[in-house]
Formats: C-alpha cells, sequence, structure tokens
C-alpha cells in the first residue's frame, strides 16, 4: 500500500486527538522508527496493524476511524495534493464516478500502485450500485471516504452496505 494513507492517518491523529497518540499508536504497532511518506511502499500488514491500534488507542469502532479517516482524507488531506480533481467535479456523484480515472492519473507513474477499482451500475437517476475491487477488502474505509465526499459537496449521501465488495448510494 502506498504511504499516502499512513501519512493521511498520522496527520488527523496528530491534528484531532496529539501527537502523543500517534507515537502511542506507533509504539503499540511496533513501528516507532519508520518513516512514511505519500509514495512509499508500506507493507499492508503493517497499515492493518496501525488501523488496528488507532481503533484500540483511541477507543474508536473501526467504523468510527474509517469515518473520521474518510472525512479528513476528503475535506483535509486530499485537497491540498489534489486540488485539480476538486475543481473538476460541481456534485458528489460525479467525484465518485470518476475514481478510477482519478486514480489512473494519480498512479501512473507510481511503481507497485494498486489502487481499488470500481464499477458502477445505475439504479435510477439518484441511485449507484458501487462494485469496489480490490484485494485488501478496505470497503469500510471507501464508506468513509463517501460520507466525506457528502460533506464536502454538502450533500446527503444514502449509504447502504450490500457486500464486502458492493455499496449502494443514493444522491440527496
Amino acid at each position: 500500500m502506498k504511504g499516502v494513507i499512513v501519512k493521511c492517518l498520522s496527520e488527523l491523529v496528530k491534528s484531532d486527538f496529539g501527537e502523543p497518540k500517534w507515537k502511542e499508536i506507533l509504539q503499540r504497532s511496533g513501528e516507532e522508527q519508520i518513516v512514511f511518506d505519500a509514495v512509499s511502499d508500506i507493507d499492508d500488514q503493517i497499515v492493518f496493524k496501525l488501523i488496528e491500534n488507532t481503533c484500540k488507542v483511541l477507543k474508536l469502532s473501526k467504523q468510527q476511524a474509517c469515518d473520521a479517516f474518510g472525512n479528513y482524507f476528503v475535506n483535509t488531506f486530499a485537497p491540498k495534493m489534489y486540488a485539480i480533481f476538486y475543481l473538476k467535479h460541481k456534485n458528489a456523484k460525479d467525484f465518485i464516478m470518476d475514481m478510477n480515472g482519478v486514480h489512473d492519473i494519480v498512479t501512473r507513474n507510481l511503481i507497485n500502485a494498486c489502487p481499488p477499482k470500481f464499477t458502477f451500475e445505475k439504479v435510477d437517476e439518484n441511485t449507484i450500485v458501487v462494485n469496489y475491487k480490490s484485494t485488501r477488502n478496505m470497503i469500510d474505509f471507501y464508506v468513509g471516504l463517501v460520507k466525506g465526499v457528502g460533506n464536502y459537496f454538502k450533500t446527503t449521501i444514502g449509504i447502504k452496505k450490500l457486500s464486502e465488495a458492493s455499496v449502494e448510494l443514493t444522491f440527496g
């Protein structure tokens, strides 16, 4: 996994809970010496361990942590790095439906990048089913990111998790 995920998680924890909490998460994870930058390759198991210990240290459920991460990533972290993608879209649905394109552009020159892929099924004018394809099984993070997109675009998005590989999104 690319270090951008851990870099964002680090910023979120430090910003909202304080540097000592991040240090505790690193210590519990056995990663006190590791340095994370956005394009580094980080072993998936290290990332999962950091997420697990973030939940423990901050006393959050997995979905609470995913929601906090998604909101922070979409509304604070990513706009600084990927502003052009935000300017391109006027609404949440178009933004979400462009994620394959965004991932293609962002990871084009990154060795070992393996972002999730999405397919979309139109249910009606306001509803789509998003099929999430990834070996990492991080659909709960995707749900948190979608909630963040709703906040960014000030749009209510009904989210129904259908399986570990699909969600139904209804745009209000």
